[in-house]
């Protein structure tokens, strides 16, 4: 059956992708989003509804939950360099309380919230789960997890409401860390700072789709919280490899010691910010090379019924695919 859906953060790469499933499935969908995507054309084409608009309004975030019956809340504020801490606070905090708020007026059916991964921070022994420490190292991490908080206040007061953390989303449409790794990859040389030895934890697109429509369900994960991930975790120079080979690129890595760059992450970000410049290097980017992520998905797999149904290599070919006819490699 069609249901009607509001969709915040509609038309990022997480989002588009939630937002053109749900359309082809039949659904009638609203996106919320402050800014156009990669896909807001084919949103629009498929018959999406599009608002532009921020989360921080809540007189126009009642207005999108109106007639709806299921939320996807997604939008946040993510890799937003020359913003305030405040701005992180007010989008992922305050914003999250204006949907959750919206909800619960509208009587919607229910709500899944998309948090991410990176509430655990590093995980000392890998792999973790849901009920690792919540140890977030920035501002968009612990914003993050405070927009948790504000979701379990409605859940108890009887909201139906899922929580969702995404481990490190890739697939074709991504603008971020997966394109720079391609991108260095495809010159057949890659600066490795460490070891390379340090597990991250991918989730291709479409799996992580799969599990935001099987949450969908009112009676699947009721006041519950998971983490979404691929199947496998992998070290980071692993993953460089099997990107070249999913180039066809005979990548060589070359390794330089991490400390420096390090102490050369949190110097530009301090320099470049009270001039509005985006630094070159940063401290989260930084964080690639150290912070281990690495989890069971167990309890996906229990409750959700949950099983990734793409593997790591046949996502990193389909991306590179992509990356090439859009001219981006």
């Amino acid at each position: 059956m069609a249901d009607r859906i509001l969709v915040t953060g509609g038309t990022g790469f997480t989002g588009s992708a939630l937002v053109l499933r749900l359309l082809g499935l039949g659904h009638s969908v609203r996106s919320l989003d402050y800014q156009k995507g990669v896909f807001f054309n084919d949103i629009k084409n498929a018959g999406g509804e599009l608002v532009t608009g921020s989360i921080t309004d809540a007189d126009l975030v009642n207005k999108c939950t109106e007639g709806v019956e299921f939320v996807f809340h997604l939008a946040a504020s993510f890799r937003e360099l020359n913003v305030s801490t405040e701005h992180y606070f007010n989008v992922n905090v305050n914003g999250t309380r204006n949907v959750m708020s919206a909800a619960r007026e509208k009587k919607v059916k229910k709500v899944v919230y998309c948090s991410t991964q990176g509430v655990h921070g590093h995980i000392k022994n890998p792999p973790g789960d849901e009920n690792s420490p919540i140890l977030p190292e920035d501002y968009y991490q612990q914003t993050k997890y405070e927009g948790e908080l504000v979701a379990q206040e409605f859940i108890r007061e009887g909201m139906n409401v899922t929580i969702i953390r995404p481990t490190a989303i890739y697939g074709p449409g991504d603008p971020g860390r997966f394109l720079m790794i391609y991108q260095r990859v495809n010159k057949g040389f890659f600066p490795m700072f460490g070891s390379g030895d340090t597990f991250y934890h991918p989730v291709y697109i479409d799996n992580l789709v799969d599990a935001f429509l099987i949450a969908m369900d009112p009676e699947k994960g009721r006041g519950e919280t998971y983490i979404i991930a691929d199947e496998e975790y992998v070290k980071i120079k692993d993953l460089v490899r099997r990107v070249g080979q999913a180039m066809g690129v005979d990548v060589k890595i070359i390794h330089f010691p991490l400390f420096p760059l390090i102490v050369a992450g949190h110097i530009c970000e301090k320099v470049c910010k009270p001039f509005g410049i985006v630094p070159p290097i940063f401290p989260r980017r930084v964080d690639w090379y150290r912070q281990v992520r690495a989890f069971r998905i167990d309890k996906a797999k229990r409750d959700l019924g949950y099983r990734p149904r793409i593997g790591l290599d046949e996502g990193l070919k389909i991306t590179a695919n992509w990356y090439r006819r859009e001219g981006l490699l």
